[in-house]
Order: C-alpha cells, then sequence, then structure tokens
C-alpha cells in the first residue's frame, strides 16, 4: 500500500508508536496513537461502593418500615375486632369504631376510580396514540409532569372553589371524588403514557398492514398489550387517594360521623380523617384506637393492591408478543 508519493511506510511506521509523513520539509506531522488503559481496581471499587451504600439505604428504609408496623400492632392490634370495624365513631374510647370511616373510604375510593380512571387512561391514549407532535402537545406534556409534583393541599384549594362552590356539590361525596380525582389524574396519564410506550411498533405496523384502523389497533392490540403497565399506575395512584387527608380537610369532610353516606351527595369521613381526630385527642385510649385504625387502613389498602395485583397478572399472562 502506497503513499500520495509512491512510498511505502515501513512496517515500524504503521505498528510503531507515530506514522511521519515523507515530503513536508517542514516540522513533520505526528499521528499519534490514542493508548487505552482501564482502570480495573477503580471501577470495581465504585461498583461495590455504590451497590453497599444502595443496599444500605433499602435495609434503613425497611427497618424504619418494620419498626413502625411493629409499634403500631402492638398498640391497637388487641383493639380491632369485628365491633370496632361495625361500631361508629363514639366519645367513649371503648365504644368509638370506624364503621363510617370506612365505608365512606371504599365509596370514595370506588367514585374516583371511575371519575380518574377512564379519563386519565382515554387522555393518555390520546396524547400517546392519536394527537401530532405539536407545540400544543409539547405544552400539554409539560404542564401534566409538573401537576403530578404538584402538593395536595393545592388541590384541596381547587375542589373547594370548583366542585363546593362553583359546582355546588356541596361538601358531599362527589365533591370530595372529583377532588381526588384531580389529584391521581397526573399519575394515571403519565403511568399509562410509558406503558403504551412499551408496545412494540411492530405491533401497529402489523395491524395496519392487515387494513384495520388507528382506533382498531388502539382498542385491539396496543391497549390489551399495555394494561398491565396502566393498572400499576392505577394502583399507585389509587393508594395515594385513600391515604390523602389534607384535600379532603380543605373541602370539609367531616371528622365525626354516626351515620353512612348512602348517594353521592351525602356528606361523609374517611379513615385518615378519623385516625387524625383521634391522635388529637389527649387521652391514651383514643391513641390505641387511632393504631387500630391504622391497621384497619392498612388492610384496606392491601386489599385495594391485591386487587389491582390480580387483574395486572391476569392480563399480563395473556401478552403473546
Amino acid at each position: 500500500m502506497s503513499n500520495t508519493h509512491g512510498m511505502t511506510p515501513t512496517n515500524s511506521a504503521i505498528f510503531g508508536g507515530s506514522l511521519r509523513i515523507p515530503g513536508e520539509k517542514a516540522a513533520a506531522k505526528t499521528v499519534v496513537r490514542a493508548t487505552w488503559k482501564p482502570r480495573h481496581r477503580w471501577r470495581a471499587f465504585s461498583s461495590k461502593l455504590f451497590f453497599f451504600t444502595s443496599l444500605m439505604a433499602t435495609l434503613l428504609a425497611v427497618a424504619a418500615l418494620i419498626y413502625l408496623l411493629q409499634s403500631v400492632a402492638e398498640q391497637g392490634l388487641g383493639r380491632v375486632s369485628w365491633s370496632f370495624i361495625t361500631s361508629f365513631p363514639s366519645r367513649f374510647p371503648a365504644k368509638a369504631g370506624v364503621k363510617a370511616a370506612l365505608w365512606g373510604s371504599a365509596y370514595l375510593t370506588v367514585l374516583t376510580a371511575a371519575i380518574a380512571v377512564p379519563i386519565g387512561v382515554g387522555a393518555a391514549i390520546y396524547l400517546e396514540e392519536f394527537a401530532a407532535d405539536s407545540k400544543l402537545r409539547r405544552f400539554i406534556d409539560i404542564n401534566i409532569a409538573n401537576l403530578a409534583g404538584v402538593p395536595s393541599i393545592v388541590y384541596g384549594m381547587l375542589g373547594l372553589m370548583l366542585f363546593v362552590r362553583i359546582c355546588n356539590f356541596g361538601r358531599s361525596l362527589l365533591a370530595g371524588a372529583a377532588t381526588m380525582s384531580l389529584l391521581i389524574l397526573p399519575i394515571i396519564i403519565v403511568a399509562s403514557r410509558e406503558a403504551l410506550k412499551t408496545i412494540p411498533t411492530g405491533i401497529r405496523h402489523a395491524a395496519f398492514g392487515l387494513g384495520a384502523t388507528r382506533w382498531q389497533t388502539v382498542r385491539a392490540h396496543v391497549l390489551p398489550s399495555a394494561l398491565p403497565g396502566i393498572l400499576t399506575g392505577v394502583i399507585l395512584s389509587l393508594s395515594r387517594a385513600v391515604g390523602e387527608t389534607a384535600p379532603l380537610l380543605m373541602i370539609g369532610a367531616l371528622s365525626y360521623m354516626a351515620f353512612v353516606p348512602e348517594t353521592p351527595m351525602d356528606a361523609f369521613t374517611v379513615l385518615p380523617i378519623q385516625i387524625f381526630n383521634w391522635t388529637a385527642r389527649p387521652q391514651d385510649e383514643f391513641h390505641v384506637t387511632a393504631a387500630a385504625g391504622i391497621i384497619v387502613l392498612l388492610a384496606l389498602l392491601l386489599t385495594v393492591n391485591a386487587l389491582a395485583i390480580f387483574l395486572r397478572m391476569r392480563y399480563q399472562r395473556k401478552a403473546q408478543w
């Protein structure tokens, strides 16, 4: 192999440390071969350091959780009974129960899911599958991401103005469900869009190639495959809705109720508000009752999560791609 001057470089010039270009009387230009010296020891040390740090952070969080659960269980497990679940609140700690708050939390969760899940999933499908990549869509994406980090008390103020006063729902169960729907909508939309993005593009192209419309492709192929990921977002959002207190206090949820709401326009209370009311009392017996209420609230959360996880696993087994 010859250069432009008809000269063949020697093997030492090719495989050595430099290659000199002949024919130039000025300073010769030199191409220095780059040498790579991997730092195996530093990489191994940094990898072990990161693993150890992550492990310690995880163990610290798990230890704190176990301690809290153990203290709550020791204090309130003996107070949990069927009469505690089926009794209304009382000014006597021994007679107080969580019937009104438990039914209120269950009604609020179901009504919130009925409002937020169709709207959130529908918005995610439109933004991800149908909307064009425009400035308006990018503006909406930025605002949805920002709304997911807004403090919950802000949603309570919005619900108080919009649903309680403007829509004239009053301090009802419907107003609370609508407010909590606003709170969890960004989470559902973001999680649903991420689930839709994980579906391979080849599934869409195959459906288009067989003559399916965009809506038929989404309804019959994309949405069923993305359903497990969508249910994961729904689990997280509903778990947050069940445990929230500040927005419901802002719209005027009751702290004491001796009846179960029968219609969406009735007044209501939920378990977090009832627990907060008991912990504010000076008597130690009410603190024990509050610990028992925390156990019931955890059981409700685990039930909702278990049901959603069961549905997610069921649909995930059907996905074949």
